[in-house]
């Protein structure tokens, strides 16, 4: 019989409600926040040097506020020279709340940002369908990496993409997170289909070592507070729970044993560590920084 479960991207409201929910029980932000203010300086420190106008391209960006707080860094190395930002992102819902962040943010006289609602494979295809390979000075890619069919090839991409000084930026779940446990042992029980892949520090550094590609790993401690999964019924563990397994209502239709047998993977100190009475789920975060 197949199985009831059902990925979580099959419901984009429900999704999009379980992702703020992870937001606000962790860290996730908070330890990009403070990657972007200690250690950012020091990597983008020379991608605009001697130049009139700094090219950056986000892909994926999101909603925006990881991408505003790194442009007020750029903006701050290099006042007052003219920034040209644009914006990859498929999501209309999403492109709408980042001109809603951008509305609502000073000093972005000297910036100019073009969205363009598309995936990373679908930018790619129409550059070289147009035959353009603009150059960047600085890319990044948030979190957004689990979301392409093909990693390395999106990787070697946007690589090419890169001017001299450049950088490109990649976030993603660390090698040592918990994801990397749960997904390693249970992603092949959860019912992902071809929306999203599962993909860790480790699998890129990987990627990157066979390409012969210089990189720097920084990791980013963070948790995220996954106490309300275990009492049964409770709304926010049940979406948490959906979150962590990118399953639709995952507590529902999720075969029992399968059900119990990642409860418990939840508890293991390779996933969790109790604290206070809390569950604290490891999400620690890796930024790759690679050289052109």
């Amino acid at each position: 019989m197949a199985s009831p479960m059902r990925s979580l991207f099959t419901d984009p409201d429900r999704y999009l409600q379980s992702f703020r929910l992870f937001l606000a029980n962790s860290t996730e932000h908070q330890c990009m926040q403070e990657f972007t203010e200690r250690q950012l300086p020091a990597v983008i420190g020379s991608i605009g040097n001697g130049k009139s106008a700094i090219n950056i391209l986000s892909v994926g960006g999101g909603s925006g506020e990881i991408d505003l707080l790194i442009l007020s860094k750029v903006q701050a190395i290099y006042p007052g020279v003219t920034i040209n930002y644009d914006v990859i992102e498929p999501s209309a819902d999403q492109i709408f709340k980042y001109k809603e962040h951008v509305a609502a943010t000073s000093n972005l006289e000297n910036v100019k940002f073009t969205w363009h609602e598309e995936t990373a494979y679908e930018y790619e295809s129409r550059m070289n369908a147009e035959k353009k390979s603009k150059k960047w000075d600085l890319i990044h890619m948030i979190q957004m990496l689990y979301y392409v069919k093909d990693v390395p090839a999106t990787i070697r991409y946007f690589h090419t993409l890169l001017e001299e000084q450049a950088k490109l930026l990649i976030i993603l779940v660390s090698g040592t997170s918990g994801w990397e446990t749960l997904w390693k042992k249970y992603g092949s029980s959860f019912p992902l289909d071809d929306l999203c892949c599962y993909v860790s520090s480790a699998d890129i550094k990987r990627i990157l070592d066979s390409a012969g590609l210089k990189c720097q790993l920084h990791e980013l401690p963070s948790h995220m507070d996954i106490t309300s999964c275990f009492t049964e019924g409770n709304k926010d563990g049940e979406m948490l729970l959906d979150f962590l397994t990118e399953t639709c209502e995952f507590s529902k239709t999720a075969p029992p044993e399968l059900k119990h047998q990642v409860m418990e993977e939840l508890r293991k100190p390779e996933c969790s560590q109790e604290r206070d009475g809390k569950v604290l789920f490891n999400n620690n975060l890796s930024v790759i920084v690679i050289e052109p």
